[in-house]
């Protein structure tokens, strides 16, 4: 039901937003500014929709950047349209749904330095790409909020001590006490500007070339509010809030997670239930389980959340053949608010976040698997504590050199690899799956040489032909894991007990092996996930256990429509996965 303007609760809701964000003496400045921006964009109130809907197990999304896929040197074509035409003729009928990582103007940090949010860098293409690739996928596109690259307008213009910038980043005294503050980095929190007033402080969480902006000023909320719905106007559907932990800054807390961070986030879901429905906000917060889940809210803030701990704790089963810890996790995870679900991902554009694995595996066991990337040439990140010690804080290796063995077997790795990949695909939630884990990329150390910077590791761009020709040729591993992972997501596409807001439960069935159950939310289908995390050959008697197969029953693999189950007892072969419909 809707108002004249509002849908009907939305105006009572945003002014308690504004009034917790900024005090009640504001919110009705705020209240006319919200009006402005949404007539600015000609939008008007929507009827409710069901995520249910809009998301379900045919849904997959793909992670990468603009130019991953490039043209050939001096070929007349755009490096976000030559991404489009392989995206096309390779991955169209699996994947609904493409994140392009930020495709912006930036100086750093392969994007997330945003120099100006509203333009395409140029040396990718335009906004007619953009749109054009929007009529194939759904897209997703990130709102880069905690902070802007020195080189932006915005931080000239505030230097200058021009207005309305004077206001639009955190000036601090150096001298003052902020050993509370959560670091992700072992950077300094403080950087040195000149500016025409002198040399000030500026706060920098990420680096001293992005600059935190402040929240704390309504300018600087509404424009990121107006770039959200600019986004959603040029064929963004799905908006990924970057680094959003971090927005609001309290000398003397630990500024991470604080209340009104929260509130602004739940001030753009109520806006975009009303204005925008099947619009999707995704939060990206790299911390631990229960701090990370935080962003549902009560089903009023974030609609999915990425899944932090599963890259990890995946990796550490495999590695040590023990999927206690896995199984011990997926059971602690609680019901969701409705129309909220995960967003399960193994890798990204980052490298693999371990503070997610606090407390969830032995102290020494966490040692051991940072220790085994450093031996696998990888490199680990570390972040600042409050007393000045360093911590592992992202392990930067691919994912799929992660699974290399020291005896250096192939096959191994790129059974343990399958292996991560169809567990991630079973659990609850939409998977995400970053361009590298479809080639098995390698570690790009040259890049990294490059760089300076461990990110690069897993960063590597392909030339069209380049990647065609890897393709083409059924003895490389990227022709071998290409066309595994496409036969994996077809067959995951044809069963709705993988729909994202069905529910799940896993078993004990012991160490050697990671057991789930999956259900649609109508529970019309009813799969078994039965997944073995040993180099061995593994027989179980099912009906040993508390689990819903018939006695003496047989069942075909759905993976590899091979009978798997015979009179009860399932063989897996070394890290083989099986989907049993039951």
């Amino acid at each position: 039901m809707v108002t004249d303007f509002y849908c009907e609760g939305t105006e009572q809701k945003l002014r308690n937003h504004f009034n917790i964000i900024y005090g009640k003496e504001s919110v009705d400045d705020c209240m006319n500014r919200t009006k402005y921006l949404i007539n600015r964009y000609g939008l008007s109130p929507a009827s409710k929709v069901s995520f249910h809907d809009v998301w379900t197990h045919q849904d997959n999304i793909l992670i990468t950047y603009g130019d991953m896929v490039q043209p050939e040197i001096g070929e007349p074509v755009s490096k976000l349209r030559k991404q489009h035409e392989f995206l096309s003729k390779t991955l169209q009928n699996h994947f609904s749904t493409v994140h392009i990582l930020p495709f912006f103007p930036s100086s750093s940090d392969d994007g997330f330095s945003v120099v100006d949010y509203r333009r395409v860098d140029v040396r990718l293409g335009g906004w007619d790409d953009i749109l054009s690739m929007s009529k194939d996928f759904r897209l997703m596109g990130d709102l880069v909020m905690n902070h802007i690259s020195r080189h932006s307008d915005w931080f000239k213009q505030y230097l200058e001590k021009k207005e309305p910038y004077t206001d639009f980043f955190i000036e601090v005294d150096p001298e003052q006490d902020l050993s509370e503050v959560t670091r992700p980095r072992s950077t300094p929190l403080l950087t040195p500007v000149h500016t025409k007033k002198g040399e000030k402080f500026v706060w920098s969480t990420f680096s001293d070339d992005q600059i935190d902006v402040n929240f704390a000023n309504p300018d600087v909320l509404f424009e990121y509010l107006d770039i959200f719905f600019f986004y959603l106007s040029k064929g963004l559907s799905v908006i990924r809030l970057d680094a959003v932990a971090f927005i609001w800054k309290e000398p003397g807390t630990n500024c991470i997670h604080l209340r009104e961070t929260h509130e602004i986030v739940k001030l753009v879901r109520t806006l975009t239930d009303c204005f925008a429905p099947e619009a999707t906000i995704i939060t990206e917060t790299n911390v631990p389980h229960k701090e990370n889940i935080s962003y549902f809210g009560e089903g009023d803030e974030t609609h999915m959340v990425y899944q932090f701990s599963l890259p990890p704790l995946l990796l550490h089963a495999i590695l040590t053949e023990n999927a206690t810890y896995l199984t011990e996790w997926v059971k602690t995870l609680k019901p969701l608010p409705d129309n909220c679900t995960y967003f399960n991902f193994t890798s990204s554009h980052d490298g693999i976040g371990v503070r997610p694995l606090e407390g969830l595996v032995p102290d020494n066991e966490f040692t051991s698997l940072v220790e085994s990337i450093r031996q696998k040439g990888g490199f680990v990140s570390e972040k600042k504590n409050p007393d000045g010690s360093l911590s592992p804080y992202e392990l930067n290796i691919t994912y799929f050199d992660a699974f290399s063995g020291i005896n250096g077997s192939q096959s191994l790795q790129e059974r343990r690899y399958i292996c991560s990949q169809i567990i991630s695909m079973s659990l609850k939630g939409v998977p995400g799956i970053y361009f590298h884990n479809l080639t098995a990329t390698r570690n790009n150390l040259q890049g990294v040489s490059i760089t300076g910077r461990y990110r690069t590791i897993n960063r590597k761009k392909w030339y069209y032909d380049e990647l065609a020709g890897e393709l083409s040729d059924p003895d490389t591993t990227t022709y071998r894991i290409f066309n595994k992972m496409k036969q994996i997501i077809t067959a995951r596409k044809k069963h709705p007990a993988f729909h994202p807001f069905g529910r799940q439960v896993a078993a004990d069935v012991g160490d050697d092996l990671f057991c789930l159950i999956r259900w649609d939310p109508a529970e019309t289908e009813k799969i078994l996930v039965l997944a073995n995390v040993t180099n061995n050959e593994k027989s179980v008697n099912l009906t040993n256990f508390d689990l819903p197969v018939k006695d003496r029953g047989t069942y075909n693999d759905i993976l590899s429509g091979n009978e798997a189950v015979t009179d009860g007892v399932a063989i897996l072969k070394p890290f083989q996965v099986l989907w049993l419909k039951i």
